[in-house]
């Protein structure tokens, strides 16, 4: 029985894998973006003027990870860096025009309909 465990888990990460990958091309065949990237933007336009220890947080990815998609972003025009004026150590980052119109023609990334799927689970399964 272990084993048919293991054969569904193992191929459920098989098939997980190959979503990230295909709706990592799609993206950047689309609007020329990572499917890291494009969840990012995703989860920024949904949480404007959010930190990049939230945007960790809403990605479930390492603070540094998501710093660099986020620089990657702002060179691109698709995101904005401002010091927070409440605490200049922290940045606050919101979404561009340029990035909020390219978004809205990007397909939906692979992550957020995953994490979709995983809050929707019984807490039990």
């Amino acid at each position: 029985m272990q084993s048919d465990d293991a054969t569904v888990v193992v191929d459920a990460l098989r098939r997980i894998v190959h979503e990230l990958r295909v709706t990592t091309h799609r993206a950047e065949d689309e609007v020329g973006l990572s499917g890291a990237q494009l969840f990012v933007l995703r989860e920024l336009a949904a949480e404007p003027g959010i930190s990049i220890r939230r945007l960790s947080q809403r990605t479930l990815t390492d603070p540094s990870s998501v710093s660099v998609v986020v620089a990657r972003l702002v060179e691109r025009g698709l995101i904005t860096r401002k010091s927070d004026p409440e605490d200049a150590r922290r940045s606050v980052l919101s979404i561009s025009a340029k990035g909020r119109t390219l978004l809205a023609r990007a397909p939906e990334p692979f992550q957020a309909r995953l994490f979709a799927a995983l809050r929707d689970l019984p807490a039990a399964r």
